[in-house]
């Protein structure tokens, strides 16, 4: 029982997750790059994988930390940190 509610749950956050960075893509598309989810865990870590011009821009970590985990762990309860899958 308490396995599916954590399944729902992360179903939910993940959910969530992709509508916080639906709305940041423009943004990355304009520079010529984009965002991944990969997976988000049950304590809270969002995985997400810079591609095109963001995976491999010297200011991705700043992209990261400063713009997308901040929407997220301020839109998304439950979210705790991002991290970057290569």
């Amino acid at each position: 029982m308490f396995l599916h509610y954590l399944g729902r749950r992360n179903t939910k956050m993940k959910e969530q997750v992709q509508e916080v960075l639906n709305k940041l893509r423009p943004f990355l598309l304009r520079d010529g790059g984009d965002v991944e989810l990969i997976d988000v865990d049950e304590n809270g870590v969002v995985q997400l994988r810079l591609m095109g011009a963001c995976g491999n821009c010297p200011s991705s970590a700043i992209t990261l930390k400063a713009g997308i985990e901040r929407a997220l762990t301020t839109e998304v309860p439950g979210v705790t940190e991002i991290e970057q899958v290569f």
